[in-house]
């Protein structure tokens, strides 16, 4: 082959390379699809995401402050935020109070922020929630320590956002500004959809 020959076989073969890996690119980006609110995973909620496949709604018995043991069917016909946490886990704790202004501000019989202890026993949050005067959140325990897992949790804390039949809109796994701007703004939009 000739120099020119080569010059020219290198050139169309870089072309090719190019061409096919942008192709993937644009394919692999394409193929997502958008979230419902999506669009509100900004600032705050940048790490809020929709799961292409997300796994159904727990259905664990949640033990609730008063004794009574429900599951989070339960709250079906609402929109919840349900947020996993633990007292041994620091970045929980460091959120729980903008999610007890967050139920302040939206809770209604459309909304509730619905944290579920991961705790050993329900006396431990009982306690946390009264240090840190947290009157706003009612208290749920969930006594199988399965709840968080079968939600496809790998960590704690972990945040769902659930439509009023049980669908999941959304999660954030990790802390976050429950009471900031951006998610306010989320769960409206959340609410203005149903």
């Amino acid at each position: 082959m000739k120099p020119a020959q080569l010059k020219i076989a290198i050139l169309i073969a870089v072309i090719f390379g190019v061409v096919g890996f942008g192709y993937i690119l644009v394919s692999a980006l394409g193929d997502k699809v958008m979230g419902p609110l999506d669009s509100y995973a900004v600032g705050e909620m940048a790490d809020f995401k929709t799961p292409d496949s997300p796994p159904a709604q727990p259905t664990s018995e949640i033990l609730t402050g008063e004794g009574e043991t429900i599951t989070l069917a339960d709250k079906q016909g609402k929109v919840i935020l349900v947020n996993f946490w633990a007292t041994w886990c620091a970045p929980c704790l460091t959120e729980m109070p903008a999610l007890d202004a967050l139920q302040a501000d939206l809770g209604s019989d459309r909304f509730e922020v619905v944290a579920v202890s991961m705790d050993r026993t329900i006396d431990a949050a009982r306690e946390f929630y009264a240090q840190n005067n947290l009157t706003h959140l009612a208290l749920y325990h969930d006594q199988s320590f399965q709840a968080a897992l079968s939600a496809g949790g790998r960590g704690l804390p972990l945040t769902i956002l659930y439509d009023p039949y049980g669908g999941e809109i959304g999660r954030l796994e990790g802390p976050a500004e429950w009471h900031s701007e951006e998610a306010i703004a989320l769960i409206e939009a959340a609410l203005a959809r149903f």
